[in-house]
């Protein structure tokens, strides 16, 4: 069955990294373009990081542009997103999905990240 699994999330000082991975199984990773989405408490889900099926194009908002990376193997089916100079606002669940061009989309099951000192 599809599976996207989040991972690398946890506490973080204010200024400081993380790391997160999603590895995808049970369908063609390749044919998907990749997002990572956020979702503070009471807010609405916020899309950060968007990359195209074979990482030729990546997209961010101007919250995070230049501190966010969204990067991708294919040959590993997993999605990544480096997070830096991390603040307190970023402190959401952060969530990828995968999007193919005829319409058909999967969600991960997200992972927290708290920025806090």
């Amino acid at each position: 069955q599809v599976q996207l699994v989040e991972s690398g999330g946890g506490l973080v000082q204010p200024g400081g990294s993380l790391r997160l991975s999603c590895a995808a199984s049970g369908f063609t990773f390749s044919r998907y373009t990749m997002n990572w989405y956020r979702q503070a408490t009471g807010k609405e889900r916020e899309k950060v990081a968007t990359i195209t099926r074979f990482g030729g194009s990546t997209n961010y908002p101007d919250s995070v542009k230049g501190r966010f990376t969204i990067s991708r193997d294919n040959g590993k089916n997993t999605v990544y997103l480096q997070m830096n100079s991390l603040q307190p606002e970023d402190t959401a669940v952060y969530y990828c999905k995968a999007d193919h061009p005829l319409g058909a989309a999967y969600w991960g099951q997200g992972t927290q990240v708290t920025v806090s000192s």
